[in-house]
């Protein structure tokens, strides 16, 4: 007999996982994540890319199975594009990190959630195609450095998210490799879509690719059969990653999700230690905008390449969204302005007004060797702040709330959920969100979608909450 190809071992785990898998403690953190992942896309809504996509649907097919979060219905494929985005787009999901790189273990949600709507699934089966997929995402992350080697962490979201919409769509182990292959062969991801000038298509790439995942999906339940060597074949994976991937597909647990780490900023996860600090010294020494002469932020390599200036392309004249959130020098500056980084401080207008620009210009990023040496294990920065009247303050800081070492709890999910939904849906639409989702496994997809396309999808509820402090 054959030995296995690395995608029908993943193949075979997929098919395997069981809601048993799912101890009570990982459910919790599961639900914790998902109410998360709603509230980074009811926050997205009003986003001027969403209104396109809309556009578009309408143009290239009418209704389907599917809603999409703030009303509507569309195909599963598209739906997976819409829900993506809207997950992604204001920077404030979950996040899995590894020596050579993370990915976004909530890039799956807005995929599983398309697939699960489409067969009318539970809340327990939508949970556990979720769990899964989290988990060949981010076990493949730690093993391969997708972005040191010049790849961007949407080639592991193609093979989880073809494998979670496979298990949904009742797949057998050899269907759901062939689906991982299919969308997976075609979707060589460049970790250059991050450099500068950062466009849109940083936040709409995973998009893309859940809805070819959930195509490709569609495709293996058909028959159609993908490429199985993709990591052992002449040129395959293994070769672009030059080193095997060398993950224990045996193992059934369930439980990587209590690795992801949480935002309370609108910023790349490298910017939440730097913004905790910055916050800190203002808060600390009752420090306005005007006080500041010049700013220094120390950060580890990554950082440094990815938002402070390196590799990835200069910082100094963000325009767009997308160059606000991967720019440290912008976000101190918002930081120091407005005593807040929420979805407003990435508003196109707030990026280019004069005050953040001035201000960001007087903003310093370097590398610093013994933070580089820690990460990611740790997330370390120090922020210095000389004044006009000749104070030098200064906060190192190490981690973040959201981190490993200091998770969110489900009490300030909800928190954080409340904040950037309560311009698009009353509390008490509110509360019945939060409440499902805490019972997820009682209730079908179709009951949250019922909720969900009852959020409205531009503001019309007064903001009362000041934002996660």
């Amino acid at each position: 007999m054959r030995t296995p190809t690395t995608a029908q071992r993943i193949g075979r785990f997929t098919y395997e996982a069981r809601a048993e898998h799912l101890t009570p403690g990982t459910r919790a953190v599961f639900k914790r994540n998902i109410l998360d992942s709603l509230g980074c896309a009811i926050a997205a809504l009003p986003g001027k890319p969403f209104k396109a996509l809309r556009d578009q649907f309408d143009e290239y097919r009418g209704s389907g199975t599917c809603s999409m979060i703030g009303g509507g219905k569309t195909s599963p494929d598209q739906a997976a594009l819409y829900n993506t985005g809207l997950v992604r787009y204001v920077d404030l999901l979950d996040s899995y990190m590894s020596p050579g790189g993370l990915c976004h273990p909530s890039d799956n949600f807005g995929t599983i959630l398309a697939a699960a709507e489409h067969v009318s699934a539970s809340g327990e089966e939508f949970m556990l195609a979720l769990a899964t997929s989290y988990e060949i995402g981010c076990r493949i992350t730690a093993i391969v450095p997708v972005m040191a080697k010049g790849f961007n962490h949407a080639i592991q979201l193609a093979m989880s998210a073809a494998a979670g919409s496979g298990k949904l769509f009742g797949l057998d182990a050899d269907q759901i490799a062939n689906a991982i292959a299919i969308a997976t062969i075609d979707n060589i991801s460049l970790s250059c879509v991050h450099s500068e000038p950062v466009s849109q298509w940083k936040g709409f790439s995973p998009g893309i690719t859940g809805m070819r995942a959930v195509y490709s999906a569609s495709l293996a339940k058909r028959g159609f059969t993908g490429p199985l060597r993709l990591f052992e074949g002449p040129n395959g994976l293994v070769r672009m990653f030059d080193q095997p991937l060398e993950v224990d597909w045996e193992d059934q647990r369930l439980e990587v999700v209590h690795q992801t780490v949480m935002k309370k900023y609108c910023s790349l996860i490298h910017g939440q230690p730097v913004l905790e600090a910055t916050f800190a010294l203002k808060r600390k020494h009752g420090l306005k905008s005007g006080d500041v002469d010049e700013v220094q932020c120390d950060i580890f390599q990554t950082g440094f390449e990815i938002a402070g200036g390196g590799s990835f392309g200069p910082k100094d004249s963000p325009q767009t969204k997308e160059q606000a959130d991967y720019n440290l020098k912008y976000l101190i500056a918002a930081a120091l302005l407005d005593d807040q980084v929420g979805p407003a401080q990435l508003e196109p207008e707030r990026v280019q007004a004069a005050d953040a620009q001035a201000l960001l210009k007087r903003v310093t990023v370097k590398p610093d060797a013994e933070f580089s040496a820690q990460y990611p294990r740790e997330l370390n920065t120090r922020v210095t702040i000389k004044c006009k009247d000749g104070r030098v303050l200064a906060e190192e800081h190490v981690g973040f709330e959201g981190g490993l070492d200091n998770p969110f709890t489900w009490e300030r999910t909800v928190e954080k959920f409340n904040w950037l939904s309560e311009q698009y849906a009353d509390q008490s639409l509110r509360n019945q969100i939060i409440d499902l989702v805490s019972t997820l496994e009682q209730h079908s997809i179709e009951e949250l979608m019922n909720l969900m396309v009852k959020v409205s999808p531009e503001p019309r509820f007064p903001v009362m909450h000041p934002g996660i402090q």
